[in-house]
């Protein structure tokens, strides 16, 4: 048999084991396919992660908030019965234990209530202050403490009751926290509880009639409105402040119901956007959002760099352990 000269045999032999254009260009293809396909499972993993991560977040957030608000709430008019001595009472003169404003924020520093204001107020939030006596001993031997964790002091007098204020304002960032207000030894100051609460608000249940259940649920505006119609009577201003504190409604306030919205911490959504979010249900929205600013809120009204991100509602009732009114009333 006739053989091949070497070069033609080693270039046929080359030429057997190349790839013609067609085949180079289909691999190339599936390859990019399998890249691609790998890319979108990856894509789509940490889409989930993220969004499963918000979740427990926000869950985290919103149960860590309503659980520093429940505690509060149930100190409100704290009288201590353990003293030695005589027991830290309420009497009647005494302003309320709660006290609520609507659609405000507050200063860090400020005394008390003294900086209230609407500007800064984020989507509408309230205000809730809550005021109680402490126990036998100022200092580590302390038992009943302030949203900060200080503790208050047992003394009987009016203006040493202790405050546990909460209210939303933003951080350095822009980010709405919910906050404590508190005061120490020296001074007033506010610390943030939880980042992320859009919306703060609170309704108020009236027990008028004194049977320990409430014939209604109002807000803050609607309860100090009704304190405005109080005739309040006789020439001496210390007289008069005495007087509307023994007929002011709030010492009528025997349930609180509060309600949060709370948003994650990223962006973890690429669905259509939630036309709103009811705080306190579609019916009372439908009823008072023109006239209790915060209990709707709109996603479309928000940022736009955050209306992408996970919201959750969270509602909680809680009944006052303590008398409204004082024991020494």
């Amino acid at each position: 048999m006739k053989q091949l000269p070497d070069t033609r045999r080693a270039h046929t032999l080359l030429h057997q084991q190349g790839l013609t254009i067609i085949e180079l260009m289909i691999a190339i293809t599936l390859g990019l396919f399998i890249v691609l396909t790998t890319i979108g499972l990856l894509v789509a993993s940490k889409a989930a992660y993220v969004m499963q991560d918000q979740q427990a977040h926000i869950q985290e957030t919103g149960r860590y908030a309503i659980e520093i608000l429940s505690r509060a709430v149930r100190q409100a008019g704290y009288e201590n019965w353990h003293s030695a001595t005589m027991p830290a009472q309420i009497e009647a003169a005494f302003s309320a234990s709660v006290i609520g404003r609507d659609a405000m924020t507050l200063k860090k520093t400020a005394p008390e209530l003294d900086s209230l204001t609407s500007t800064g107020t984020v989507n509408g939030s309230d205000v809730l202050a809550l005021r109680f006596f402490g126990d036998d001993a100022y200092g580590e031997e302390g038992a009943i403490l302030n949203c900060a964790g200080l503790p208050v002091a047992a003394t009987g007098i009016e203006q040493e009751r202790g405050w546990s204020i909460f209210f939303v304002a933003k951080d350095s960032s822009g980010e709405p926290e919910l906050r404590c207000k508190y005061k120490s030894k020296t001074s007033w100051n506010a610390d943030a509880i939880t980042r992320g609460v859009e919306s703060f608000q609170v309704l108020y249940g009236l027990d008028a009639d004194g049977d320990g259940v409430p014939e209604q649920f109002l807000n803050a505006d609607k309860i100090n409105a009704m304190d405005g119609q109080l005739q309040l009577i006789g020439d001496n201003a210390a007289a008069r402040t005495s007087d509307f504190n023994r007929q002011t409604y709030w010492k009528k306030v025997s349930v609180i119901k509060l309600g949060l919205l709370v948003r994650g911490s990223q962006v973890a959504r690429d669905d259509a956007l939630r036309s709103e979010y009811d705080l306190f249900g579609a019916v009372y929205s439908d009823m008072h959002a023109a006239s209790d600013k915060g209990v709707r809120v709109n996603e479309s009204a928000l940022p736009n760099a955050t209306k992408n991100r996970v919201r959750k509602v969270f509602t909680h009732v809680i009944q006052l352990r303590n008398a409204a009114t004082g024991d020494g009333a």
